[in-house]
Protein backbone atom coordinates (compact mmCIF):
# COMPACT_ATOMS: atom_id res chain seq x y z
CA UNK A 1 0.00 0.00 0.00
CA UNK A 2 1.48 3.06 -1.17
CA UNK A 3 0.66 5.68 1.35
CA UNK A 4 3.45 8.91 0.52
CA UNK A 5 1.05 10.81 -1.60
CA UNK A 6 -0.67 11.01 1.88
CA UNK A 7 2.50 11.51 3.58
CA UNK A 8 3.24 14.44 1.13
CA UNK A 9 -0.18 15.92 1.20
CA UNK A 10 -0.21 15.78 4.93
CA UNK A 11 3.28 17.34 5.19
CA UNK A 12 1.91 20.24 2.55
CA UNK A 13 -1.06 20.84 5.37
CA UNK A 14 1.12 21.37 8.17
CA UNK A 15 4.22 23.32 6.44
CA UNK A 16 6.07 25.40 8.78
CA UNK A 17 7.32 27.32 5.86
CA UNK A 18 6.37 30.76 6.84
CA UNK A 19 5.66 33.35 3.74
CA UNK A 20 8.51 35.23 2.84
CA UNK A 21 7.77 39.08 3.43
CA UNK A 22 9.90 41.77 2.21
CA UNK A 23 10.38 43.47 5.25
CA UNK A 24 9.98 41.31 9.11
CA UNK A 25 7.18 42.73 11.30
CA UNK A 26 8.12 45.38 14.17
CA UNK A 27 8.11 43.56 17.25
CA UNK A 28 6.97 45.13 20.97
CA UNK A 29 7.89 42.72 23.66
CA UNK A 30 6.32 45.00 25.96
CA UNK A 31 3.23 44.20 24.54
CA UNK A 32 3.76 41.16 23.04
CA UNK A 33 2.78 42.80 19.85
CA UNK A 34 4.07 42.28 16.13
CA UNK A 35 3.27 44.76 13.49
CA UNK A 36 3.23 44.07 9.99
CA UNK A 37 3.57 47.32 8.10
CA UNK A 38 4.03 45.30 4.66
CA UNK A 39 1.05 46.16 1.92
CA UNK A 40 -0.68 42.82 1.11
CA UNK A 41 -0.52 41.38 -2.66
CA UNK A 42 -3.98 42.74 -3.55
CA UNK A 43 -3.87 39.17 -6.40
CA UNK A 44 -3.34 36.91 -3.86
CA UNK A 45 -5.81 38.67 -1.37
CA UNK A 46 -8.22 38.76 -4.16
CA UNK A 47 -7.57 35.18 -5.11
CA UNK A 48 -7.07 33.20 -1.75
CA UNK A 49 -7.80 36.08 1.59
CA UNK A 50 -8.48 33.37 3.92
CA UNK A 51 -5.24 32.04 3.87
CA UNK A 52 -3.42 34.50 2.82
CA UNK A 53 -4.16 36.16 5.71
CA UNK A 54 -3.45 33.10 7.67
CA UNK A 55 -0.14 33.27 6.51
CA UNK A 56 0.49 36.62 6.97
CA UNK A 57 -0.44 36.26 10.80
CA UNK A 58 1.80 33.32 10.44
CA UNK A 59 4.95 34.90 9.85
CA UNK A 60 4.23 37.85 12.38
CA UNK A 61 3.92 35.46 15.03
CA UNK A 62 6.70 33.42 13.97
CA UNK A 63 8.59 36.74 14.28
CA UNK A 64 7.32 37.88 17.48
CA UNK A 65 8.29 34.25 19.50
CA UNK A 66 11.64 34.40 17.81
CA UNK A 67 12.33 37.51 19.22
CA UNK A 68 10.32 36.52 22.19
CA UNK A 69 12.88 33.03 22.89
CA UNK A 70 16.03 35.33 21.80
CA UNK A 71 15.83 36.58 25.14
CA UNK A 72 18.14 36.07 28.38
CA UNK A 73 16.69 33.47 30.47
CA UNK A 74 16.96 32.77 34.10
CA UNK A 75 15.96 29.37 35.42
CA UNK A 76 13.02 29.32 38.19
CA UNK A 77 11.02 26.66 39.62
CA UNK A 78 8.38 26.82 37.11
CA UNK A 79 10.77 26.53 34.29
CA UNK A 80 12.94 29.48 31.82
CA UNK A 81 11.67 32.87 32.71
CA UNK A 82 12.24 35.77 30.07
CA UNK A 83 11.54 39.32 31.57
CA UNK A 84 10.60 41.58 28.55
CA UNK A 85 11.96 45.25 28.13
CA UNK A 86 9.89 47.86 28.18
CA UNK A 87 7.06 49.07 25.93
CA UNK A 88 8.36 50.79 23.09
CA UNK A 89 4.98 51.83 21.08
CA UNK A 90 3.00 54.86 22.09
CA UNK A 91 -0.46 53.69 22.39
CA UNK A 92 -3.48 56.43 22.56
CA UNK A 93 -5.07 57.86 25.45
CA UNK A 94 -8.06 55.77 27.18
CA UNK A 95 -9.74 58.85 28.30
CA UNK A 96 -9.18 62.84 27.11
CA UNK A 97 -7.00 65.15 28.11
CA UNK A 98 -8.13 67.06 31.61
CA UNK A 99 -9.42 70.41 31.13
CA UNK A 100 -6.87 73.23 32.43
CA UNK A 101 -8.14 74.72 35.94
CA UNK A 102 -9.81 77.84 36.19
CA UNK A 103 -7.29 80.28 37.14
CA UNK A 104 -7.64 81.63 40.84
CA UNK A 105 -8.20 85.66 41.25
CA UNK A 106 -4.49 85.66 42.28
CA UNK A 107 -3.19 84.58 39.12
CA UNK A 108 -5.41 87.03 36.97
CA UNK A 109 -3.96 89.18 39.20
CA UNK A 110 -0.52 88.65 38.37
CA UNK A 111 -1.27 87.77 34.76
CA UNK A 112 -2.31 91.54 34.48
CA UNK A 113 0.19 92.88 36.66
CA UNK A 114 3.38 90.97 35.06
CA UNK A 115 4.49 89.13 38.62
CA UNK A 116 6.09 85.97 38.49
CA UNK A 117 5.43 84.09 40.99
CA UNK A 118 9.19 82.42 42.18
CA UNK A 119 8.97 79.33 44.66
CA UNK A 120 10.94 79.90 48.25
CA UNK A 121 13.43 77.68 49.55
CA UNK A 122 12.23 75.75 51.91
CA UNK A 123 15.64 76.80 54.33
CA UNK A 124 17.29 80.22 54.68
CA UNK A 125 20.59 81.18 55.98
CA UNK A 126 20.89 82.57 59.33
CA UNK A 127 23.69 85.06 59.65
CA UNK A 128 23.85 84.57 63.90
CA UNK A 129 23.84 80.80 63.48
CA UNK A 130 26.05 80.50 60.40
CA UNK A 131 24.05 78.21 59.27
CA UNK A 132 20.60 77.04 57.45
CA UNK A 133 17.91 77.15 58.97
CA UNK A 134 14.21 76.18 58.29
CA UNK A 135 12.23 79.27 56.73
CA UNK A 136 8.46 77.43 58.34
CA UNK A 137 7.62 74.90 61.08
CA UNK A 138 9.57 73.98 64.40
CA UNK A 139 12.75 76.38 65.26
CA UNK A 140 11.49 78.16 61.34
CA UNK A 141 12.88 81.36 60.69
CA UNK A 142 9.66 83.28 60.95
CA UNK A 143 9.19 82.26 64.64
CA UNK A 144 12.44 84.02 65.63
CA UNK A 145 11.16 87.06 67.23
CA UNK A 146 8.87 84.67 69.51
CA UNK A 147 11.78 82.24 70.30
CA UNK A 148 14.79 84.96 70.75
CA UNK A 149 15.75 84.72 74.58
CA UNK A 150 16.07 88.31 74.96
CA UNK A 151 13.07 91.40 73.69
CA UNK A 152 13.75 94.94 72.95
CA UNK A 153 10.72 97.14 75.23
CA UNK A 154 9.77 100.18 73.52
CA UNK A 155 9.38 103.77 75.65
CA UNK A 156 5.51 103.46 75.02
CA UNK A 157 5.08 99.91 75.70
CA UNK A 158 2.97 98.71 78.98
CA UNK A 159 5.13 97.32 81.99
CA UNK A 160 3.24 93.56 81.31
CA UNK A 161 3.64 93.79 77.57
CA UNK A 162 4.98 90.36 76.29
CA UNK A 163 6.82 90.81 72.90
CA UNK A 164 6.63 87.06 72.08
CA UNK A 165 3.05 86.88 72.99
CA UNK A 166 1.98 89.84 70.45
CA UNK A 167 4.87 88.41 67.86
CA UNK A 168 2.97 84.99 68.29
CA UNK A 169 -0.59 86.67 67.31
CA UNK A 170 0.51 88.57 64.38
CA UNK A 171 1.85 85.45 62.92
CA UNK A 172 -1.32 83.56 63.49
CA UNK A 173 -3.66 86.82 62.44
CA UNK A 174 -1.42 86.34 59.03
CA UNK A 175 -1.96 82.85 58.88
CA UNK A 176 -6.17 83.56 59.23
CA UNK A 177 -6.01 86.51 56.76
CA UNK A 178 -3.96 84.49 53.93
CA UNK A 179 -6.16 81.17 54.65
CA UNK A 180 -9.29 83.43 54.61
CA UNK A 181 -8.25 84.84 50.87
CA UNK A 182 -7.45 81.28 49.75
CA UNK A 183 -10.31 79.74 50.23
CA UNK A 184 -12.10 83.00 48.95
CA UNK A 185 -9.85 82.63 45.47
CA UNK A 186 -10.95 78.87 45.57
CA UNK A 187 -14.32 79.58 45.70
CA UNK A 188 -14.53 82.30 43.09
CA UNK A 189 -12.08 80.27 40.91
CA UNK A 190 -14.88 77.09 41.24
CA UNK A 191 -16.12 75.83 38.07
CA UNK A 192 -19.69 76.75 36.75
CA UNK A 193 -20.31 72.51 36.90
CA UNK A 194 -20.35 72.68 40.73
CA UNK A 195 -22.72 76.01 40.54
CA UNK A 196 -25.14 74.43 38.02
CA UNK A 197 -25.20 71.23 40.08
CA UNK A 198 -26.38 73.40 42.94
CA UNK A 199 -28.84 74.87 41.24
CA UNK A 200 -30.43 71.38 40.06
CA UNK A 201 -30.17 70.35 43.68
CA UNK A 202 -32.34 73.11 44.57
CA UNK A 203 -34.69 73.05 42.07
CA UNK A 204 -35.32 68.96 42.61
CA UNK A 205 -36.28 70.40 46.15
CA UNK A 206 -38.25 72.46 45.07
CA UNK A 207 -40.64 70.49 42.75
CA UNK A 208 -40.85 67.68 45.68
CA UNK A 209 -42.18 69.83 48.05
CA UNK A 210 -45.07 70.12 45.12
CA UNK A 211 -46.35 66.61 46.86
CA UNK A 212 -47.66 65.91 49.91
CA UNK A 213 -44.92 63.15 50.81
CA UNK A 214 -42.54 65.30 49.48
CA UNK A 215 -41.08 63.55 46.51
CA UNK A 216 -41.00 59.77 48.64
CA UNK A 217 -43.30 57.90 46.25
CA UNK A 218 -41.59 59.93 43.14
CA UNK A 219 -39.00 57.79 41.06
CA UNK A 220 -35.30 58.27 42.51
CA UNK A 221 -32.92 59.41 40.81
CA UNK A 222 -29.11 58.51 41.47
CA UNK A 223 -27.42 60.90 43.96
CA UNK A 224 -30.59 62.00 44.37
CA UNK A 225 -30.93 64.96 47.93
CA UNK A 226 -33.47 64.13 50.32
CA UNK A 227 -35.96 66.75 51.03
CA UNK A 228 -36.96 67.86 54.48
CA UNK A 229 -39.20 69.23 55.61
CA UNK A 230 -42.56 69.43 57.60
CA UNK A 231 -45.67 67.21 55.95
CA UNK A 232 -49.11 68.45 54.50
CA UNK A 233 -51.84 67.20 56.69
CA UNK A 234 -55.21 65.89 55.13
CA UNK A 235 -58.56 64.76 57.15
CA UNK A 236 -60.32 61.51 56.02
CA UNK A 237 -62.90 61.34 54.02
CA UNK A 238 -65.54 60.14 56.82
CA UNK A 239 -65.21 62.80 58.89
CA UNK A 240 -66.58 61.53 63.10
CA UNK A 241 -66.64 64.49 64.04
CA UNK A 242 -69.63 66.37 62.70
CA UNK A 243 -69.52 69.60 64.52
CA UNK A 244 -65.84 70.54 62.78
CA UNK A 245 -67.52 69.38 59.30
CA UNK A 246 -70.43 72.03 60.03
CA UNK A 247 -67.99 74.39 61.41
CA UNK A 248 -65.98 73.78 57.98
CA UNK A 249 -68.76 74.40 55.80
CA UNK A 250 -69.98 77.57 57.81
CA UNK A 251 -66.93 79.35 56.82
CA UNK A 252 -66.39 77.93 52.87
CA UNK A 253 -70.10 79.92 53.28
CA UNK A 254 -68.63 83.30 55.03
CA UNK A 255 -65.90 83.20 52.50
CA UNK A 256 -68.99 83.18 49.60
CA UNK A 257 -70.62 85.44 51.01
CA UNK A 258 -67.96 87.87 51.73
CA UNK A 259 -67.46 87.63 48.19
CA UNK A 260 -70.99 89.17 47.06
CA UNK A 261 -70.41 91.73 49.27
CA UNK A 262 -67.12 93.13 47.21
CA UNK A 263 -67.01 93.80 43.75
CA UNK A 264 -64.04 93.08 41.44
CA UNK A 265 -61.94 95.72 40.92
CA UNK A 266 -62.33 96.85 37.18
CA UNK A 267 -65.48 94.82 36.55
CA UNK A 268 -68.77 94.76 37.37
CA UNK A 269 -71.35 91.98 38.57
CA UNK A 270 -75.07 91.18 38.73
CA UNK A 271 -76.57 91.70 42.32
CA UNK A 272 -76.32 88.32 43.57
CA UNK A 273 -73.09 87.18 41.57
CA UNK A 274 -71.09 84.61 43.33
CA UNK A 275 -67.25 85.79 42.97
CA UNK A 276 -65.18 82.06 42.45
CA UNK A 277 -62.12 83.77 42.68
CA UNK A 278 -62.99 84.83 46.36
CA UNK A 279 -64.86 81.51 47.21
CA UNK A 280 -61.65 79.81 45.96
CA UNK A 281 -59.45 81.76 47.94
CA UNK A 282 -61.65 81.63 51.02
CA UNK A 283 -61.85 77.75 50.52
CA UNK A 284 -58.06 77.75 50.77
CA UNK A 285 -57.45 80.11 53.48
CA UNK A 286 -60.22 78.65 56.06
CA UNK A 287 -60.58 74.90 54.44
CA UNK A 288 -60.20 71.78 55.75
CA UNK A 289 -57.16 71.82 58.68
CA UNK A 290 -58.26 75.58 59.65
CA UNK A 291 -61.08 76.50 62.41
CA UNK A 292 -59.57 80.17 61.89
CA UNK A 293 -63.25 81.62 61.72
CA UNK A 294 -65.47 79.19 63.94
CA UNK A 295 -66.97 80.56 66.78
CA UNK A 296 -67.19 78.20 69.76
CA UNK A 297 -66.25 77.59 73.37
CA UNK A 298 -62.87 79.09 73.86
CA UNK A 299 -62.46 81.02 70.49
CA UNK A 300 -63.27 84.52 69.05
CA UNK A 301 -64.80 84.37 66.00
CA UNK A 302 -63.57 86.74 63.00
CA UNK A 303 -64.54 90.17 63.09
Amino acid sequence: MDVSQDLADYAAKHSSNLLARPQPADVDLGYLAAFDTTPTDAELYSSSRDSHLRDLALASVSTLLNSLFALPKTSSPLGPVVRPPAPTTVLPREKPLPKPKPPTKWERFAKEKGISHVKKDKVVWDEEKQDWVKRWGRGGKNKEAEDQWLHEVKGGDNADHDPAATARAERKARIAKNTAQQNANLASASSSKEARKAELNRSMLISKTSTASLGKFDKKIEGEPKARGVKRKFDGVVEHDWKDEKAKALDVLRGVESGEKRKVKGTAREEGAVNVRKAVRGLGRDGPGNDRGVKGKGKKGRR
